[in-house]
């Protein structure tokens, strides 16, 4: 079974906990910060397969963004997808300064298993948004920006509000996506979390489909 064939609810909650572990393991390495956990190996077979992946992480307690990068396409198996963006969220995210051992130990880590993404037609916006489920990637030439299904929620937007943000994201004004040279793109995710750094982690999407057989 290849990355796209799965479904986007597909993850385990026993897998997502690994994802974020992984997440926090990779930072800590990268920073040498104390105490940092050593994963088993080898992973299960589903960290072999490509999936689009973003890493956040928090401060905690207040939840204010404290860095978040990722790979909204399949090109890398999920356990190097998971590593590269923790790191590259927790240091080289532009927006922020990179994250130090000591402050790690009061950041959340959240993971996003994206699904493929798929074209949303003109005629379809706003109304087939499906404000908490889907995310948004909107694409004008050079201009480029994605979304989270969670940011949508967390900001109270409504669909409008929420086509409007991503194409201020991608560098355009609000209410481009109006126009039939911008590319809206929909896809979905599983997003797991820690409830405290370190903590317990949890899903903040629905649990998974029962798998025939």
């Amino acid at each position: 079974m290849t990355a796209t064939d799965r479904a986007p609810d597909s993850y385990s909650l026993e897998e997502g906990e690994l994802a974020v572990r992984l997440a926090r393991s990779a930072v800590g390495r990268a920073v040498r910060a104390p105490g940092t956990v050593e994963l088993p190996a080898p992973l299960p077979p589903s960290f072999s397969e490509r999936r689009g992946v973003f890493v956040s992480w928090y401060a905690h307690p207040g939840h204010l963004l404290r860095g978040c990068v990722g790979f909204p396409r399949a090109v890398l198996p999920l356990a190097e997808g998971v590593a590269e963006a923790a790191v590259s969220a927790a240091l080289a995210d532009p927006r922020f300064p990179p994250v130090g051992p000591e402050e790690l130990a009061g950041l959340v880590a959240e993971v996003s298993l994206l699904s493929a993404a798929s074209p949303l037609a003109l005629a379809d916006r706003p109304r087939a948004v499906r404000v908490g489920v889907d995310g948004l990637e909107v694409e004008r030439g050079r201009h480029r920006g994605l979304l989270l299904p969670q940011v949508a929620p967390e900001q109270g937007w409504g669909p409008l509000e929420f086509l409007d943000g991503a194409c201020e994201k991608a560098g355009l004004a609000p209410g481009a996506w109006r126009s039939p040279d911008v590319l809206v793109r929909c896809f979905q995710a599983e997003v797991f979390r820690e409830t405290s750094p370190s903590g317990p982690v949890v899903r903040l999407t629905p649990g998974p489909r029962r798998r025939a057989g």
